[in-house]
């Protein structure tokens, strides 16, 4: 095997090729990146049996062939390589060498035999708007759980009905929904589900959000069901997780008559002033009348807190008490000038219900991005 690459394009590629990769595995040939050079380039492939990435980049091939060298350690040599060179990567015996100007490196070949063929990629079954998806995923998957007890949790859920695809995720302290416009590629009316592991959505949507579109590929009816995403000549596959994911969408309101208005990077910045001193895990009490909106911190008997700002007041007062970060991850995901905190109601009168976030483009008029974020300061789902 012999190839030379442009030294940016290949150290872009190889990143991106062990990226999803675990840091530690308990096969140590799982943690290397397949090097495949031939007549439509470079191809450069990953593969955990959970995960995998594949993506093909234009190189000048001297000698076909296929190489195994260990992924993270080659992406440390090719960011680092000299910017100016190109890349020239050949086989030399049981080993393989990666030289870019006067800089030579020397890696020891896995034996590419043993390394397992990558999944299969179905026929697309729809196509997604990057950026757009790219959005949804940041806005939705901060609200994930993050607790590996409860498996389930840990994933969005996509769910795909007509012309549309929602995003869905909760820790059972709040719920986060976006829904953003789907294009099926086979003409299904049908409603399709997938739970994707947050982590792995996250970087693909970090990965992908420029690139114009995203095919997505569900297929199922086997002990591995899988989704792909396709773009740019870029492939991530992921084993979906198994099991029911909660009804989670009944939780929010049809509609929500008490409310506040307010501006999203001054209820920001006052809760992350008055959060200072809380014990952690505390919350934060949110007092709302036709003044303003009160913040206040107990704290400990060395300090407390509280700060009055603006908040345009529709309905009756109202006082609840939230984790500050569960609050500011919310707030961070909504893309807007001004922010809706909606107050739903219990059958317990003195308990307070969930309280609903959404967009909105000013004072007195609500966003369209279809975004939902519900939080409650105790468990949603038991």
């Amino acid at each position: 095997m012999r190839f030379q690459a442009n030294r940016d394009v290949f150290s872009e590629a190889v990143s991106f090729a062990v990226k999803l990769l675990p840091q530690r595995t308990t096969l140590p040939i799982l943690s290397g990146v397949l090097l495949e050079a031939g007549p439509d380039g470079l191809t450069l492939s990953s593969f955990d049996y959970e995960v995998s990435a594949r993506t093909v980049i234009t190189a000048e091939v001297a000698e076909p062939g296929r190489a195994l060298v260990s992924g993270r350690l080659l992406a440390d040599i090719a960011s680092r390589l000299p910017a100016a060179a190109p890349v020239d990567v050949y086989s030399e015996d049981s080993r393989i060498v990666v030289r870019a100007g006067s800089a030579r490196f020397t890696l020891l070949s896995m034996p590419v035999e043993e390394y397992p063929n990558l999944p299969a990629v179905a026929a697309p079954t729809g196509v997604v708007p990057a950026d757009a998806f790219s959005t949804a995923v940041a806005q939705v998957a901060v609200a994930a759980s993050r607790d590996d007890v409860t498996p389930v949790i840990t994933g969005v859920q996509l769910e795909i009905s007509g012309d549309s695809l929602s995003l869905v995720a909760t820790d059972r302290y709040r719920v986060a929904v976006r829904g953003i416009p789907w294009e099926s590629a086979t003409g299904s009316t049908d409603t399709i589900t997938a739970l994707v592991p947050a982590r792995t959505l996250q970087e693909i949507g970090r990965t992908f959000g420029s690139t114009g579109t995203i095919a997505v590929s569900i297929t199922g009816g086997d002990d591995r069901e899988l989704i792909a995403f396709s773009s740019a000549k870029r492939t991530v596959t992921s084993l979906l997780i198994k099991g029911n994911f909660p009804p989670v969408k009944r939780l929010f309101p049809e509609a929500v008559d008490n409310y506040a208005v307010i501006n999203t990077a001054e209820l920001v910045e006052a809760t992350r002033r008055v959060q200072l001193v809380l014990e952690r895990e505390a919350a934060l009490r949110y007092s709302f009348d036709l003044d303003g909106l009160t913040l206040e911190a107990i704290g400990s008997e060395q300090a407390q807190a509280s700060e009055n700002i603006d908040a345009l007041l529709n309905g009756t007062d109202t006082v609840v008490s939230l984790k500050p970060q569960f609050l500011l991850d919310g707030l961070g995901a909504v893309h807007s000038e001004f922010v809706r905190i909606a107050f739903t109601k219990t059958e317990n009168p003195n308990k307070p219900g969930p309280v609903l976030i959404t967009s909105q483009s000013s004072k007195d008029k609500a966003a369209s991005d279809d975004y939902r974020y519900l939080l409650q300061p105790n468990l949603l789902l038991r």
